[in-house]
């Protein structure tokens, strides 16, 4: 983290800029068998390329909310990111009836049919896969992001004192995010660059979205995000840590 990192957008361009090729995201999902890393690089495009889908197709801007009806998932951490860079705020499980923007998973559809504003529809599969038929009244993800810029410049400077992230009922600005996330490193004592923590919390409340993203995005560590972690048992999660290097285990 830097002095002048006053939102988690700034947060991963301070990341970028340190060491692009280390592991940021390496995601698990235990249901599937899929694992899925993403370096500091690779995660920054795909959260370039989403800022401008939704700044450029879904004209979000600051202020904005949008509902993200979506499980612990690397894309849902790419739709976090992608909202802090934009100004808009990332409005975890929302009321989508209330919301400009609801960016939904397949299970969360039908709730998701009550945003007036514009919907989008992420599959959830192995490599960022697509629907095999695009879900009546959405966008779908997969299909509309690759089309998308890897450079992302906001049409509006993001503002840290304005409003970033609801969760759990909870309203944080931008730089309140940093601030707890920094905070947070400290209390499970991530020891800076490298550190890694192993997260199976859901992203609904602010403790799974610090453990699972923002507390080693702050001190230049990394996250191990784990799905249906119930499916692996005791041995099969030491092997894990082990072989990710995992120093804190959070579950």
């Amino acid at each position: 983290m830097n002095a002048t990192d006053r939102t988690p957008a700034d947060l991963l361009r301070s990341a970028l800029a340190a060491d692009p090729g280390r592991p940021l995201v390496t995601f698990y999902d235990d249901a599937t068998g899929e694992r899925v890393e993403l370096s500091v690089a690779t995660f920054a495009n795909w959260v370039a390329k989403t800022a401008n889908l939704l700044q450029g197709d879904l004209s979000a801007g600051p202020g904005d909310r949008v509902a993200l009806l979506l499980p612990a998932h690397w894309q849902t951490a790419v739709w976090l990111l992608a909202c802090s860079s934009v100004g808009a705020v990332a409005d975890m499980a929302g009321d989508p009836a209330s919301a400009d923007v609801v960016v939904s998973g397949p299970d969360s559809l039908e709730a998701a049919r009550a945003c007036r504003g514009e919907r989008v529809a992420l599959a959830l599969r192995p490599l960022g896969g697509r629907f095999p038929q695009t879900p009546e009244g959405f966008v779908d993800f997969a299909v509309e992001v690759p089309g998308q810029g890897d450079r992302f410049a906001p049409f509006a400077p993001v503002d840290p004192e304005e409003p970033s992230l609801i969760v759990a009922g909870a309203e944080f600005s931008g730089g309140e995010v940093v601030e707890r996330a920094e905070a947070d490193a400290g209390a499970l004592r991530l020891a800076g660059p490298g550190a890694r923590v192993l997260s199976a919390l859901p992203y609904d409340t602010w403790e799974g979205l610090s453990a699972g993203l923002y507390a080693a995005l702050a001190v230049g560590g990394s996250v191990v995000l784990c799905r249906n972690l119930d499916r692996l048992d005791e041995e099969g999660l030491a092997k894990r840590v082990e072989s990710e290097r995992v120093a804190v285990v959070r579950r």
